[in-house]
């Protein structure tokens, strides 16, 4: 019988964790595969570690892993994935935004061929106006921007098939974006929509600060649009300060005009230190992610774990890291 695995990030989700649970399992047990559950604890610092190990210790289909810190979701997703062993893997967050309801379609597109099956977002309830506009300029941004097609509205709540997942353990970056490496891997991929639900319980982590470093994170990591503009920038001040310092050359000579006053200079000498600094801003992100790409960190460490059918155990940074790649 083929087997599903359901990996499920969670930092500081104490509130849902039992209901998310009961309700994933009550759509698993419909499947006709071998289903289990692999929950990932990024540092988290409430109970919800606790609730994990307690879900793991009463099913032997459920595993947890506990970070050894606060890593980022786009990392402890990456834990989750390295260590599945499975013919397929559904990642969904713990909050039910995502609906478990929805995972059947996901399994059923998945049989038909697919490798990759994402879930769009046909309308996004329980956020304010001002979330779902920078949802939709971001979005958009990215599809304009990436050198690869990310699809629209759409978050980390897909299914994997076993290649999908083969493939995407080679890819080790340490500044991950993991919407655009689920595109990046191609293969056959497609698309089921549904209305995505306000949080259950508990509070969103992702402020608005969060989101901009995350847009940021998405933009440069797949994308060298940015430096093209700033190059392009950079020439069109460039030829626009060429002109207007030959029209105030021409016309001193020709009529004898004083020297442009003090407000026109300052507007003149801003624009230019604007431009600079921006272009200088631009390059110093891409510079930064080489710069921790050079240092070649594992992305993780393991302070816990114990996966479906198998004892506690205490994990080192070999091990979670470098010997979990396929």
């Amino acid at each position: 019988m083929p087997k599903l695995t359901v990996v499920v990030p969670a930092y500081n989700e104490s509130e849902v964790l039992a209901i998310f649970h009961k309700r994933l399992w009550g759509v698993l047990n419909t499947l006709s595969l071998q289903c289990d559950v692999l929950y990932i604890d990024d540092g988290s610092a409430d109970d919800t570690w606790a609730i994990m190990q307690s879900l793991a210790a009463a099913d032997a289909r459920v595993g947890a892993l506990k970070l050894s810190r606060n890593f980022g979701k786009e990392i402890a997703l990456t834990a989750g994935l390295d260590h599945v062993d499975a013919d397929a893997a559904v990642v969904i967050d713990a909050d039910l935004q995502d609906p478990p309801e929805l995972i059947p379609e996901l399994v059923a597109q998945w049989q038909a061929g697919y490798d990759v099956v994402y879930a769009t977002r046909s309308a996004r309830t329980g956020e304010s106006g001002f979330k779902r506009f920078t949802a939709v300029a971001f979005y958009r941004t990215m599809e304009v921007l990436s050198d690869v097609p990310v699809p629209r509205d759409t978050g980390d709540f897909r299914l994997l098939s076993r290649r999908a997942l083969k493939a995407l353990s080679q890819l080790r970056e340490r500044q991950r974006f993991m919407k655009g490496l689920f595109a990046w891997i191609g293969y056959r991929q497609t698309a089921v929509r549904y209305l995505r639900e306000p949080r259950q319980a508990g509070k969103t982590k992702w402020n608005y600060w969060r989101l901009a470093q995350f847009a940021i994170e998405g933009i440069t990591s797949f994308s060298s649009a940015p430096l093209r503009l700033a190059t392009w920038t950079g020439m069109a001040a460039s030829v626009f300060a060429f002109l207007f310092g030959l029209k105030v050359l021409v016309k001193a000579m020709l009529h004898g005009d004083p020297v442009p006053g003090y407000p026109s200079l300052m507007v003149v000498v801003l624009f230019l230190g604007g431009i600079q600094l921006l272009a200088l801003g631009v390059i110093g992100e891409y510079l930064g992610r080489n710069y921790a790409e050079s240092k070649q960190r594992p992305l993780y460490f393991i302070e816990e774990e114990r996966l479906p059918g198998h004892d506690a155990g205490v994990s080192s940074a070999l091990h979670t890291d470098a010997t979990r790649r396929r």
